[in-house]
């Protein structure tokens, strides 16, 4: 029995006999080909992204995938979304889910993984380990900018979806993520770049 859990602009998602199915949708505004080239590029490139990060980290596992169908049939975590309780935690268990978020960053970029997308809408607490999910924006880079691209899209995540604690949570992520000088460096010209368009946005 299929049963529809989310519906986004590249894809639909749904329970199948307890697996989730991600399902990428046809554009009409795209021409028939190219839509088909599209979607079978980005289902082939995420499911080999998700294999590789799963060497490093825990990601859902991937049952089986169709370049053809442009479907991901993977594993369905049952667990709790990370953006939905880490407001909720103690100081104590906030600092360790965040040093955690910050040290597997690490481990995704040191093979070179960009998730794309690192929000905590897109990482589940399971048995106390971060699952990350959703990988549709990934690509695999050796680029410092890339890897520091990636962790300020979760510095804004975490300002606008926990302002309250996103001082703290941003600097045990950092500290999780042990960034070396050359790292911290690219990452503050990054974010200095993202205060300057708000300022002229």
């Amino acid at each position: 029995m299929k049963e529809v859990i989310s519906r986004g602009a590249e894809a639909v998602l749904y329970e199948d006999n307890e697996f989730l199915v991600k399902e990428r949708v046809s554009k009409g505004y795209r021409i028939k080909e190219i839509d088909s080239k599209v979607r079978k590029y980005r289902t082939r490139s995420e499911a080999k992204l998700i294999e590789k990060a799963s060497k490093v980290v825990r990601v859902p596992k991937v049952i089986d995938s169709s370049d053809e169908k442009a479907i991901i049939k993977m594993e369905f975590i049952k667990g709790q979304l990370i953006r939905d309780i880490l407001d909720k935690l103690s100081t104590n268990k906030r600092v360790e889910i965040c040093k955690k978020i910050g040290h597997d960053i690490r481990k995704l970029h040191d093979i070179n993984v960009i998730h794309g997308d690192l929000t905590t809408s897109n990482m589940f607490l399971v048995d106390d380990e971060v699952v990350f999910i959703d990988f549709g924006l990934g690509f695999v880079s050796e680029k410092v900018e890339d890897k520091a691209v990636d962790l300020h899209l979760l510095r804004q995540a975490l300002e606008s979806k926990h302002y309250n604690h996103f001082e703290e949570c941003n600097k045990f992520v950092l500290e999780g993520y042990g960034p070396d000088k050359q790292f911290l460096t690219r990452l503050e010209k990054v974010e200095g770049r993202g205060r300057y368009k708000k300022q002229i946005g």
